[in-house]
């Protein structure tokens, strides 16, 4: 084997190996999503699309699961850009202790799921938890909630307990993008005479939109495939109201109903696949603007 052929040796055991463990299991996932396969059943059947008719009667839950799947990818997506953009505007300035405040707020990032449910199960306890506990002894006692049990408020407090985690992963990302612009673009302008908020909208934004795609793109597949955050904290209660599709596929799998769950997850892929579409052609586009 001469050196020439190295690099096409490598290419085609990676290739391999993507196909074997990455476009084989994908392929019979959706081809298994077509058929009856669950644990009572000796023998598969393809049984056409009554999985998917399935999820989409109207007397059942999957729909739900659905609709707060996407409800949660979008309003993280939005929080954590918005919030993630602030902290890194704000600590790229130059104050005081600046490294320390990094890494405060990036700290929730690198702490596990289990131990973040653990802690906020404490705080969002009706009774003794600190949120209630923090409005009773500031006279607002008409504003303490049951943050997790009460169907209005249990998916809203999933949202936040998520973008309190990863808002400083994406902090970290922007931040990156903000310190590789270069200073000369903010001096041209101050010598144009324009103010803060001008420079920011045609300076720091449209330089920094490859940084918000990668944003973008991360947020949505994480908020798609949400699983973790939602199981530790309610488990998709009080009733449905917070199930989302991976708790569903959990539920469907925990009762030997393979082919519903398989079929939960073929639509997901088709969602994920036509918003990360949709999201980087228009991040795309606005870039090259």
């Amino acid at each position: 084997m001469t050196r020439r052929t190295y690099p096409f040796y490598f290419i085609a055991i990676a290739l391999t190996f993507y196909l074997i463990f990455t476009v084989v299991p994908s392929l019979m996932g959706i081809y298994l999503s077509f058929t009856d396969w669950n644990s009572y059943a000796k023998a598969i059947h393809y049984i056409g699309f009554d999985n998917f008719k399935t999820i989409f009667s109207s007397d059942e839950n999957y729909l739900h699961g659905i609709k707060n799947t996407v409800i949660f990818t979008i309003s993280t997506i939005i929080l954590k850009t918005v919030i993630g953009l602030l902290l890194a505007v704000t600590v790229n300035k130059g104050i005081k202790l600046q490294s320390f405040h990094r890494v405060i707020i990036f700290m929730p990032a690198v702490i596990p799921m289990l131990v973040v449910g653990i802690i906020f199960k404490s705080i969002c306890h009706p009774e003794t938890g600190l949120i209630n506990e923090t409005l009773r002894a500031i006279g607002l006692s008409q504003w303490t909630q049951h943050w997790l049990t009460d169907i209005d408020w249990a998916f809203k407090s999933i949202i936040a307990v998520d973008v309190w985690k990863g808002v400083g992963y994406i902090m970290v990302i922007l931040l990156a993008g903000l310190q590789a612009i270069s200073h000369t673009y903010y001096e041209a302008a101050d010598i144009d005479g324009a103010g803060a908020f001008k420079k920011f909208r045609f300076i720091t934004v449209p330089l920094l939109m490859p940084a918000l795609m990668v944003t973008t793109v991360l947020n949505l597949l994480y908020g798609l495939k949400v699983f973790d955050t939602v199981y530790v904290l309610t488990n998709g209660g009080p009733g449905y109201a917070t199930d989302v599709v991976y708790t569903q596929v959990f539920s469907q799998f925990s009762l030997g109903s393979y082919g519903v769950g398989t079929a939960l997850i073929t639509i997901l892929f088709v969602i994920m696949t036509l918003l990360g579409y949709f999201a980087v052609k228009l991040m795309s586009r606005e870039e090259q603007h």
